[in-house]
């Protein structure tokens, strides 16, 4: 089945849901080679990923995922991250005005990887344990309305893709994958992409796998957040719909 998906995205063809799904699968149980896994990452590349690859990616993803029990109605400030800006980290500053506002957030974050500071390298500092495991992580929604779930470790069967990643000089379909994988199931979403090329297919992902309400956003000067610079785009997603727009600081 690998073999079959393998060829089909080498020779350019767009991947189902499913057969993206069962090739994530695949990889996630340990049941692939490095080399293929190296191989799709790079035809999904080259040819540009599309929506049903990205959802399907994302469907796999949450089942392997360590599930985290929380509220209907939590919110998620997760972005790709990768503007390569060597900006501050905004979404965990925007988690906790949020969190102060009465938002119960469950807040879905890795390390740094072309920023100054990821999620959890900003919350390790402020001196947050952040590798809580998903029954952690719900008492402390519970209790302070606000969570942090490490990427790393609410996705232990990423340890068969990460040496992979780690070779390749670009990025993957798994940079898009942080927003589209919380482990709580946040379906109220804010989401900065690193591209604006990306923000309606991220937003039709999300709309594909149930988002509720959802902004997708892109500064027009490159950050993956809504810019004080200059004009944003912004798909949002709300009641299976998407609205696309843009935003300006005068606003």
């Amino acid at each position: 089945m690998l073999r079959e998906t393998l060829r089909k995205a080498a020779d350019g063809e767009v991947l189902s849901e499913g057969e993206a799904e069962r090739a994530l699968e695949t990889i996630m149980e340990g049941n692939a080679p490095p080399a293929a896994t190296a191989a799709l990452l790079t035809a999904l590349r080259v040819k540009g990923e599309a929506v049903p690859e990205i959802v399907g990616f994302a469907r796999a993803m949450r089942r392997f995922a360590a599930k985290v029990e929380a509220p209907e109605g939590v919110v998620d400030t997760c972005g790709t991250g990768g503007d390569a800006k060597g900006t501050i980290n905004v979404s965990t500053a925007a988690a906790f005005v949020a969190r102060g506002a009465g938002v119960v957030v469950a807040k879905h974050g890795n390390r740094a990887a072309t920023s100054r500071a990821g999620s959890a390298d900003v919350l390790e500092a402020l001196g947050a344990e952040i590798e809580l495991g998903p029954e952690e992580v719900s008492r402390c929604i519970a209790e302070a309305g606000i969570g942090f779930m490490f990427a790393r470790t609410h996705h232990p069967a990423m340890r068969f893709v990460a040496p992979v990643r780690a070779e390749l000089p670009f990025r993957t379909v798994f940079n898009l994958l942080g927003p589209l994988t919380n482990p709580a199931g946040a379906r109220r979403q804010l989401v900065g992409v690193f591209g604006g090329a990306y923000v309606r297919p991220v937003a039709e992902a999300l709309r594909d796998l149930g988002a509720e309400k959802a902004l997708v956003v892109h500064g027009t000067d490159g950050m993956d957040e809504i810019t004080v610079t200059g004009k944003t785009l912004v798909a949002d997603v709300s009641e299976g719909g998407i609205e696309e727009y843009e935003i300006s600081p005068e606003d």
